[in-house]
């Protein structure tokens, strides 16, 4: 083998060499990369499966609030129904209580009168015993005539019906005295046991208001607590999604070309479709809240066409929605496109139908490449596909 071979051999060796030291590097420098970007993904589904998980929490709470919320109104009507209850009792009661007041009235007129009586009574058994009167048959016998017969024993039936009045009426008198304080004393029990009543079941009623205003705090503090483990955890999302992005740009070492925006797609109202591409996620609601758009699956760097004609009023990055723009076209009609990558438009710029404003992209808070298209009526929310 000649010199000049021999030179010619140690050079390809030494670029075959060259080229698989570089082929290392770059190996070495992927799996790092490649090995972080796992870390994040792991980190990205934990938190969004912890996430999950809170939501679902979320929507429990928010049911059993419902639900106590619903038992405390079911209360506050049984609580309405007592104290009507309450109103009318206590009427019933001031009556009782005036009937009362009068039966005692009655007992002491009563009384008044028994004495009397009694005294009346009295007095007269007194005068037969001094005065000896004779019976029937004596009187008879002393009579003088048949005359003189009749005139006594007139007399003596008169002595003999007063005296039974006075004996009925001291009789008739102690029995209304009896039933009077019989009336008395139910009175004073059918007080008594309303009133008991009426407590217990106040006392009752106060003591479950009171639980459930308990545990409808303790339910709300641990969905304020939850509430607030979510906005970490989609904060937390945000940064790792933020983090992966960044990844993915400063892996890449060649700009990227903006790809072309393709044929436009026509919708059934006269508006078209900002990108090409499948609904990936409609409108309504998602993951316990409102999805206020449709997600259009499309690459990075695709253009994005106006829906329909009008001025830009909004373009710069919002919240979640990463770069955010949106178009007004009048009579309270706007259109707004999430997540690009770029914009290629401004505040104040007139855009026809068709028009390129922006780059598919996923800035904000998204878990991939896509579009968020929205269409809101003076600002609220309506399906966009109700145009496309």
């Amino acid at each position: 083998m000649s010199i000049r071979d021999n030179r010619t051999s140690d050079s390809a060796r030494v670029a075959v060499l060259a080229l698989a030291s570089g082929l290392l590097l770059a190996l070495a420098l992927f799996s790092t990369t490649g090995a972080r970007g796992q870390d994040l993904q792991s980190e990205l589904d934990s938190k969004e499966s912890q996430l999950g998980q809170e939501q679902e929490r979320k929507g429990v709470l928010s049911t059993e609030l419902s639900r106590y919320n619903d038992h405390l109104d079911q209360l506050a009507g049984e609580v309405a129904v007592l104290r009507n209850r309450e109103a009318i009792v206590q009427a019933e009661l001031d009556e009782v209580k005036a009937r009362l007041r009068r039966e005692k009235d009655r007992l002491e007129q009563l009384k008044h009168q028994l004495g009397r009586s009694l005294n009346v009574l009295r007095q007269r058994l007194v005068s037969i015993y001094r005065s000896d009167e004779p019976d029937l048959l004596t009187v008879m016998l002393e009579s003088d005539g048949f005359e003189d017969l009749v005139s006594r024993y007139e007399y003596l039936r008169r002595i003999e019906e007063q005296d039974a009045d006075i004996v009925g009426r001291v009789r008739g008198l102690r029995n209304e005295s009896r039933d009077t304080v019989a009336r008395i004393d139910a009175a004073r029990d059918e007080i008594a046991a309303k009133k008991a009543e009426l407590v217990r079941t106040r006392t009752q009623l106060e003591a479950r208001e009171a639980e459930l205003d308990t545990v409808r705090d303790r339910k709300a503090a641990a969905l304020d607590e939850v509430q607030t483990d979510i906005h970490r955890l989609e904060g937390d999302i945000s940064d790792i999604q933020g983090q992966i992005q960044a990844q993915i740009q400063a892996a890449s070492s060649t700009p990227t070309t903006p790809l072309p925006a393709g044929p436009i797609q026509g919708g059934s109202s006269g508006w078209i479709w900002p990108v090409n591409g499948t609904v990936s996620s409609p409108f309504g609601p998602r993951w316990g809240r409102m999805h206020e758009g449709i997600d259009i699956a499309a690459p990075a760097g695709t253009p994005i066409r106006a829906a329909n004609a009008g001025n830009v009023i909004l373009a710069a990055p919002t919240s979640g929605y990463g770069n955010y723009t949106c178009i007004e076209h009048g009579g309270g009609l706007s259109s707004c496109y999430a997540h690009q990558s770029s914009y290629a438009t401004s505040v104040g710029a007139s855009v026809q139908q068709g028009d390129v404003i922006g780059y598919v992209g996923c800035t904000g808070s998204c878990f991939g490449d896509h579009l968020h298209f929205e269409i809101r009526i003076n600002g609220a929310a309506v399906d966009p596909l109700g145009y496309l």
